[in-house]
């Protein structure tokens, strides 16, 4: 007899088949635009040379919010990806009249791209630990957080991506959003030059919260207990929960072409 936890599994499991292998369909898609990826950071790296040149001691949190920018960016990639697929090509209607789910779909691209882009992500993860010697427990929080931000992100993007009909707008639209969130919160720089009145809003918004808790990490005490526990709870319920809305949003998309 299957147990409860079996039945669950299961029934998800199979929701989730091919994300592997469209994943790597869409990775092979996006290698093929390797200026892209090279300019992915551009942002970042301009953002770096005016911290190093007009406030050096912010360097190493600045890398830290570059590390925190590119995932959070990477969900404007899935956006103009997912909108890409659907609006100029209308490829999305054969994939989801194939076995894959649209959940998988989602899933798959956020992955591709993902996997695509993490490259450069490294390069600066193994430059901010040369320049911070950061210990394993900020490297296993950095780790985690950058994957929340991701999934948030990633979710965001793909819903987004089903509210455009029009490239021209979305590429506007997109950069104006994800610059708006990952660089006017102190992400790129301290928590401490934020205004204090506004410190709870930076601490709900997933890029600048882990920026703030990465910053703890390094800085022990620059957070009170309960506003960790809002910069935390704030990424994890963000990044969760917009997968679970972007999951039923997916299916609710395909039933409605």
């Amino acid at each position: 007899m299957m147990r409860p936890a079996e039945g669950v599994r299961h029934r998800w499991l199979p929701r989730f088949g091919g994300v592997l292998a469209f994943a790597a369909t869409e990775l092979r898609v996006q290698l093929h635009e390797a200026l892209a990826i090279f300019t992915s950071m551009v942002v970042q790296v301009v953002l770096l040379v005016f911290v190093a040149i007009l406030a050096p001691s912010y360097f190493g949190i600045a890398l830290l919010g570059a590390i925190v920018f590119s995932a959070f960016s990477l969900g404007q990639r899935v956006l103009n990806e997912a909108a890409y697929i659907r609006v100029d090509h209308k490829l999305n209607e054969l994939y989801l009249a194939s076995p894959l789910t649209p959940e998988a779909y989602f899933l798959g691209i956020a992955v591709g791209v993902f996997l695509a882009y993490l490259p450069p992500v490294v390069g600066l993860v193994v430059i901010a630990e040369a320049v911070l010697r950061f210990p394993v427990v900020t490297a296993l929080l950095l780790a985690g957080l950058v994957l929340a931000v991701w999934l948030f992100a990633a979710s965001m993007g793909y819903i987004l991506s089903t509210a455009f009909h029009d490239m021209r707008a979305i590429w506007s639209y997109a950069s104006l959003l994800y610059n708006l969130f990952g660089v006017l919160p102190p992400v790129f720089y301290p928590l401490g030059l934020w205004p204090a009145g506004l410190r709870p809003v930076a601490l709900l918004l997933p890029p600048s919260a882990a920026a703030a808790l990465l910053q703890n990490s390094l800085d022990p005490g620059l957070l009170a207990p309960p506003e960790i526990a809002l910069a935390a709870g704030a990424v994890g319920v963000a990044a969760f929960g917009l997968f679970l809305i972007t999951v039923y949003w997916a299916r609710r998309s395909a039933q409605e072409r």
